[in-house]
């Protein structure tokens, strides 16, 4: 069976009630690709907003949660309370945080397994630096992370993998089409190795790093690319071009 075709939108730290309003508007009213799975990541003070007002058949997502349950953990918010309000996907891993905050594989598979034991679907987000890809060290680098969740999730069949170069984040860099197409087919051929291949099979890898009208189609021709995790451009009206990029 295809995997259906995945497109995230992480709005990170942007946005007001105002203009979470127009992108769901823009959402709403616009001609969607019925075959793919659009998962829209707002801050978390608007993500009871986004669900009361996004049509059904699109899906929202937290941009975090906490690996505990409900209790003294200031600034947190639980698997629990994102079920309560509806929220049935979460983010978890972006390099973001990783780099900024600090979260090392260990916390990200402990808050991956928290979600997964709720019952959240996972966008999980691995990738490497600059230096780590001018080392080689790439394919090293995403296992490594992978191998932190393999180490204590067995089911895999709420997790979308999205792969995100650090060095293409925000930069207007973007992996060529063969280098994300490489390190998906890598990534794939973990999943088959270290999990099984059912797993490889059905598991969606989607790209993520400056993703653009521009360069979307190109990218989801390729095998083993099942969608897009998108940043800024989730925010601009392009973003419905990159949902229909396999029209």
């Amino acid at each position: 069976m295809p995997r259906q075709f995945f497109v995230g939108g992480n709005f990170k730290m942007n946005g007001s009630v105002k203009t979470i309003k127009e992108i769901i508007d823009n959402l709403n009213t616009a001609k969607i690709d019925p075959k793919t799975e659009v998962v829209i990541a707002p801050p978390s003070l608007y993500l009871l907003l986004t669900r009361d007002h996004l049509r059904e058949g699109l899906e929202v997502a937290a941009q975090n949660v906490y690996d505990k349950p409900n209790g003294a953990f200031t600034g947190e918010i639980s698997v629990d309370q994102l079920k309560d309000s509806n929220i049935t996907w979460t983010l978890i891993g972006h390099s973001e945080r990783r780099v900024i905050l600090q979260e090392d594989d260990s916390f990200v598979a402990r808050k991956t397994q928290a979600a997964l034991d709720g019952g959240l679907g996972v966008i999980l987000c691995i990738g490497e630096s600059l230096e780590q890809r001018e080392a080689n060290k790439t394919i090293d680098v995403v296992t490594s992370q992978l191998k932190a969740i393999s180490d204590r999730v067995k089911d895999w069949s709420k997790i979308v993998i999205a792969y995100e170069p650090i060095w293409a984040i925000g930069t207007g860099k973007v992996a060529t089409t063969e280098q994300a197409q490489e390190v998906h087919a890598a990534i794939r051929k973990w999943l088959a190795s270290t999990i099984s291949q059912e797993t490889s099979d059905s598991t969606r890898v989607i790209y993520g790093g400056s993703v653009s009208e521009k360069n979307c189609k190109d990218l989801a021709k390729q095998q083993d690319i099942d969608g897009f995790l998108v940043g800024g451009a989730s925010l601009k009206p392009a973003f419905i071009d990159i949902i229909n990029s396999r029209l």
